[in-house]
Order: structure tokens, then sequence, then C-alpha cells
């Protein structure tokens, strides 16, 4: 069981996640000429301009070098798995294209589903410690320093390169702007695989009657609350300042129970990129 957890289902997670990728690419990008970010949009170039050159081998030959680098500054555990994922997404590409007559469908659902099936492949990769190699090595890099980025973010930023050097290539400015819709919608959804959806809050509560909030949110809601002591710069007056995480379906719960004891509370509602910790995520080792 041991076993399984730690080494066969991350494969079978990978490789389902690299077929969904393929999937994406072969059904929604390639047939609609919507511009690819990544060493797979540079290999869609190659292929537009020698089509003899398959995209799935040629991102397998760009990313040699790439993981080489990668085996210097990640270690081995990450590219083994990230190898394995590249390769299984290349071959995965190259076996679909030929398999189906894919044609062409309504530009814009093309970017709708292409960017849902990259984003989710690509946030199941991550979550299981691999990346599919080219932009998403360089990302996994980038993000060992700069660790405040959320990965969707990065993605983007060097993605969008490669995006408007295929629309170049395709002579069409299109391809570019369907490519930037698609981006950010696997962004959105990637984060979203990665952070959670349910996106977390934090309210800070301003209030006379803090003891009876504080029971309130603790025992009826689930929640916990912390005490903060502050004053107020005009009275000078000291004054207690509650602070609650929760997620974002609670938030409809937590006013009106806050309202119901003090009407005129005084209550700030925050959003909370990430919370760590019981009741919420928690944090593992080279958390992305």
């Amino acid at each position: 069981m041991a076993y399984l957890k730690k080494g066969l289902l991350p494969a079978l997670i990978i490789t389902a996640a690299s077929a969904v990728y393929a999937l994406g690419f072969v059904w929604c990008y390639v047939p609609n000429g919507i511009a690819f970010g990544g060493i797979t949009g540079i290999g869609q170039i190659i292929n537009y301009l020698i089509p003899a050159f398959p995209i799935g081998v040629t991102v397998i030959v760009l990313n040699i070098p790439l993981f080489i680098l990668g085996w210097k500054f990640i270690g081995g555990r990450l590219l083994v798995s990230s190898l394995y994922c590249m390769f299984i997404s290349s071959i995965f590409i190259d076996l679909l294209t030929p398999l189906y007559d894919w044609q062409p469908m309504e530009p814009l659902l093309a970017c709708i589903f292409g960017g849902l099936l990259m984003g989710l492949s690509l946030g199941l990769v991550f979550q299981q410690g691999a990346t599919t190699g080219g932009t998403d090595l360089i990302a996994r890099l980038l993000k060992l320093k700069l660790k405040w980025l959320p990965m969707g973010k990065l993605l983007m930023g060097i993605d969008l390169a490669v995006i408007v050097l295929v629309s170049a290539t395709f002579r069409t400015l299109y391809a570019a702007l369907y490519g930037l819709v698609a981006l950010y919608i696997s962004t959105i959804v990637m984060d979203g695989v990665l952070y959670g959806m349910d996106t977390a809050k934090v309210a800070y509560i301003i209030s006379d009657k803090n003891r009876e909030i504080t029971a309130a949110i603790v025992s009826e809601l689930d929640r916990g609350v912390t005490i903060l002591h502050g004053q107020g710069a005009y009275t000078g007056a000291e004054k207690d300042v509650l602070m609650c995480a929760f997620k974002q379906r609670e938030i409809a719960a937590i006013k009106a129970t806050i309202k119901d004891i003090d009407p005129i509370a005084f209550v700030i509602v925050c959003n909370a990129h990430e919370v760590l910790g019981e009741g919420f995520r928690d944090y593992k080792k080279d958390d992305l």
C-alpha cells in the first residue's frame, strides 16, 4: 500500500494528466492554429515550418539541454518524474495526431476547452512533483527563488513570449489573441488545482462584543479566532481586533453570525492567497 501511494499512484496520475495534456493540444490548439506557449509552442513552430519533424519528437530533443540544467539545480527525483511526464506526453501527442481527423472548431470554444484541459493536466502534474519539461521546468526552477509567485502566473509570463513568436510564424494576430485567452484560462484552472478552487478569506472584526462573537464563531461555525491587540488612532483607546480565516463558501454565515450579535460591528473581509493548517491545506515539502 505504501509503495502504491509513493510510486505507482503518482505515475498513474502523471500518465493520465499527460494524456489529457496531449488531447487538449491536438484537439483544440493545433487544428485551430492557436498559439501555444512553452517548448511545445516552439515545437509547433518547427512542425509548421518543417512538417517532417513531429511535434512530440521535436519537444523531446529541445528538452534535453533543459533537463541537464534541471539535474544540476533541482536534483534527480523531480527530474526523473519530469522526464517520464515529458516523454509520455510527447508520445501521446504523436499517437493522437494521426488517430483521428481533428477538425477545427469554433475558436472561442477551442480556447475555453483547450485552456481547461491544459490547466487541469498541468495542475495535476505539478501536484505530483513533476513538470512536462520546457518552460514548465524553467518555471519550476524560478519558483525556487520566487516562492511568493503562483506557478500559473510564472508560466503565463514565460509563455507570453513564445505565443507572440508562434503568432508571428503563423502570420496572424488572431493566433496570439486566442492563445492569450487559452493561456489565461489554463492559468486560472492550474492555480485552482494547485491551491484550491475554494479561495480562503480572512475577516478582521472590531466590535464591543468580541467575547460573544468569538464564542459563536468557534462553537457554531467551527472556525478558530485570533485576538489581536490594537489601538484607535483617533481616540487612543485600546481595542481588541478579532482575526478569523475561513473558506469562501462560509462568508455568508460568518457575516450573518457577526451582525446578529453586533449590528454595528466593523468587519473587513480580505482575500487570502493561501491558508495552511488545521481545517485548510497541509504543507508539503517542496510545496508550490
